[in-house]
């Protein structure tokens, strides 16, 4: 049996009422209602029965936007008549609460990374529209313990269609402060984009992990014993779930 780790979402005492309904929560309780609808079955083989797949939704944990986003992507304002006013009238956030002092939460001054800090050749610049990147606040200081790191991204086949962060990976075990996300507008879809990202939705997944050091190795194999093929098509379906797969637990 594995034991249990402890990874910890820290936020100021000040901000207890107005994150308590927005706190981080185990990706396994934000399963999507698409995916619960599906059925699997000798005829109708679907995703509802791709071990991996469910992984993917249900590893780690979950953020949720501390409050409502507004973007206006990619829009001419007659009123823009630099670099600064263009960010005033093109991104903001509005808030449906009072922010107080040192909370950490998003406000209508701007936060953005440059297109200049990803280089000319980036991939992401083309998606975004070539304009900078909007970046959430996260009120929550997330520690683990001694040796473990987390993945930071976009919630697994469950991303908003309109947004995702830029994935990263951060040492929690020592980085003494929040974590926050710059975010790419997904202009394939949305060319020009004006929304809110609403207080509550989910935008990032944390999957913690322990760090250790690899070496890559090269082999070859043998072709499969009969009974080896036998075991792996075994069962009509759900042969991985059988044979293969280990339970994990994010509680």
């Amino acid at each position: 049996m594995f034991s249990s780790k402890i990874i910890e979402f820290q936020h100021s005492k000040n901000a207890s009422k107005i994150l308590n309904d927005v706190l981080p929560e185990p990706a396994s309780k934000l399963v999507p209602d698409w995916y619960k609808k599906l059925k699997h079955s000798i005829k109708l083989k679907t995703v509802k029965g791709c071990i991996p797949f469910l992984d993917t939704l249900t590893s780690g944990y979950i953020l949720k936007m501390p409050q409502d986003f507004l973007v206006n992507h990619n829009f001419y304002d007659e009123r823009i008549k630099d670099f600064d006013s263009y960010f005033k009238f093109s991104y903001g956030a509005v808030a449906d609460y009072v922010v107080q002092k040192d909370l950490n939460l998003n406000t209508n001054n701007k936060e953005i990374h440059p297109t200049e800090q990803l280089g000319n050749e980036c991939p992401f610049h083309k998606k975004n529209k070539n304009l900078p990147y909007y970046k959430i606040l996260n009120p929550f200081i997330i520690k683990t313990p001694p040796g473990y790191s987390c993945l930071f991204v976009p919630p697994l086949n469950n991303t908003d269609d309109r947004f995702s962060i830029i994935p990263g990976i951060v040492d929690t075990d020592s980085f003494p402060k929040e974590v926050n996300f710059p975010i790419i507008i997904n202009g394939d879809k949305y060319p020009n984009l004006s929304t809110t990202i609403e207080r509550g939705t989910p935008y990032v997944q944390v999957i913690p992990f322990k760090r250790d050091n690899w070496k890559m190795k090269i082999t070859s194999y043998k072709d499969p014993k009969i009974e080896e093929s036998f075991l792996v098509n075994k069962s009509l379906i759900n042969n991985y779930r059988k044979y293969f797969w280990k339970r994990k637990k994010w509680i």
